[in-house]
């Protein structure tokens, strides 16, 4: 059975929810799914966070990469950019560059936004530089899911993404749910194949 680790960073709770959905994708391709967060980043350079978090997914740790047999990765969008936790994660990820821990693996991305236009496609792609320097091979969506087509909310051939709207007032839609679990799926399967 493949491990498919779904790592994200979520403030509000819209790319949590979205992590949920792609789990169930990844399950109903026969696959485990493993779901993990990264800690948010203080201004306070002497706050120190918690090793465990008080609720909801743990925290990532290297071997949870090591271990796993492809990945999907999701943040918020911060100025067309993936959220400073997220990227420093990616930041102290040098010793698994260096073993080439990743290389060839499997590797999704998605993100939520507050407007229609805030930047989901620059996010989706800044959060798959990190994932290329490691050596994996991106898997989209493609037009052939007929939810991309008629979405009137998100959505995109470089991943799966979510209008949640300027107070996060807006839940998944329906074609956000299936392209999500449409995802999931399709990485899992390819991730089987490929390990």
């Amino acid at each position: 059975m493949a491990n498919i680790l779904i790592l994200y960073y979520s403030r509000y709770g819209a790319v949590e929810k979205m992590a949920q959905q792609l789990a169930r994708g990844v399950h109903m391709a026969g696959c485990e799914a493993k779901i993990r967060t990264v800690p948010p980043v203080s201004p306070e350079t002497q706050t120190a966070i918690p090793a465990v978090p008080p609720e909801g997914a743990p925290y990532v740790s290297l071997q949870d990469l090591e271990t796993c047999d492809g990945l999907i990765l999701g943040s918020p969008t911060r100025f067309g950019n993936m959220a400073a936790p997220m990227k420093y994660f990616w930041d102290t990820t040098g010793s698994t560059w260096a073993s080439g821990t990743l290389v060839g693996k499997p590797a999704s991305v998605f993100t939520s936004t507050a407007s229609m236009h805030g930047g989901q496609e620059t996010t989706l792609i800044s959060m798959m530089l990190p994932l290329l320097h490691h050596g994996m091979v991106m898997v989209g969506i493609p037009y052939t899911e007929p939810a991309l087509t008629k979405t009137q909310t998100g959505g995109t051939p470089y991943g799966l993404s979510h209008l949640a709207g300027a107070n996060g007032e807006l839940d998944l839609s329906e074609d956000e749910c299936v392209l999500a679990k449409a995802l999931g799926q399709r990485l899992a399967e390819i991730a089987k194949r490929l390990k």
